[in-house]
């Protein structure tokens, strides 16, 4: 199976109304918005973000307005995240049935599985629909590590097409080209490593941060993935400060205050969640400032 995902993907925020419910002008404003700085795809509702506070329905709803809305302009994926096989199996018919193009697939929540068990899981997902599929390697978040022998067991699912590589170790990403060639694409999936997995290789990139500062995401990676690493690597710098906060639990706060300083969106957030408060708020806003200086001061 041949899909043409490149680029950056953002993990798109779910846009929220004061009252906790989705925002459907916000979310097709989002998109038309990241579209327009030129980015590759759109994943919608990441994990590590907010699609376990979401209901079934809100999950199916978020999904319409992503295809009405991007229209086919670059591919719409979606997370996949559920407790169990058979629910992923029926999510994964469902988002098929709506017309995205791919899942994002994280392993059963709530349980570490075995080896076993997690390449059967993979398998019965895959076997469940047409859609490509991107398998996130987090084992970070979930306590399972899909590794190159595993991996290896699920070569022969057609529709297995790519890995969202987050172990935090830039060595996984050439094991996997070492072994495996062009058969999977490889995916940065941490916005801190992004510039280290394209110089390994990695032509696309699910990034968090690239919710509020697109075009200069999308800028770092063809800087690198075109070799002009003098730059890139100056880009990078200046946006580093903000692209650690990716990697902290309170990824989708820090994002979403990231996202309203540039755009303006409302930093709504699905409860347990809170907005930041206090002196955690005044930093991570100060964080926001200095990246915006540093990347005026490039332009110079």
């Amino acid at each position: 199976m041949q899909v043409n995902w490149k680029g950056v993907f953002p993990a798109v925020t779910t846009k929220l109304k004061d009252d906790g419910s989705l925002d459907p002008a916000a979310i097709a404003s989002g998109l038309n918005r990241l579209i327009d700085n030129g980015v590759g795809g759109v994943v919608m509702m990441g994990m590590v973000g907010e699609n376990a506070q979401l209901t079934p329905e809100e999950k199916r709803t978020v999904l319409k307005i992503a295809v009405e809305t991007v229209a086919g302009r670059v591919p719409v994926l979606s997370g996949c995240a559920e407790t169990n096989t058979a629910s992923a199996e029926r999510f994964a018919h469902d988002a098929e049935t709506l017309g995205v193009q791919g899942l994002m697939v994280f392993p059963g929540l709530t349980y570490r599985s075995d080896d076993r068990e997690t390449v059967a899981f993979y398998r019965a997902v895959a076997r469940a629909t047409s859609l490509g599929l991107m398998l996130y390697n987090n084992p970070r978040g979930y306590g399972i590590d899909l590794r190159p022998e595993l991996l290896e067991q699920l070569r022969d699912e057609a529709n297995i097409v790519a890995i969202k590589e987050e172990t935090y170790d830039t060595t996984r990403v050439t094991d996997l080209y070492a072994r495996f060639g062009e058969r999977f694409l490889v995916f940065c999936g941490v916005d801190d490593l992004v510039l280290e997995s394209a110089a390994l290789g990695v032509t696309g990139w699910v990034s968090g941060m690239a919710n509020a500062l697109p075009k200069e995401s999308v800028q770092l990676l063809e800087l690198a993935v075109n070799g002009e690493f003098g730059k890139a690597r100056a880009l990078y710098r200046a946006l580093i400060d903000l692209y650690h906060l990716d990697t902290h639990v309170k990824l989708v706060q820090y994002i979403k205050l990231a996202e309203h300083m540039t755009a303006g969106y409302a930093e709504n957030v699905k409860a347990p969640r809170l907005k930041l408060a206090g002196e955690e708020r005044q930093r991570t806003i100060a964080i926001v400032e200095k990246t915006l200086a540093a990347l005026q001061a490039l332009q110079r």
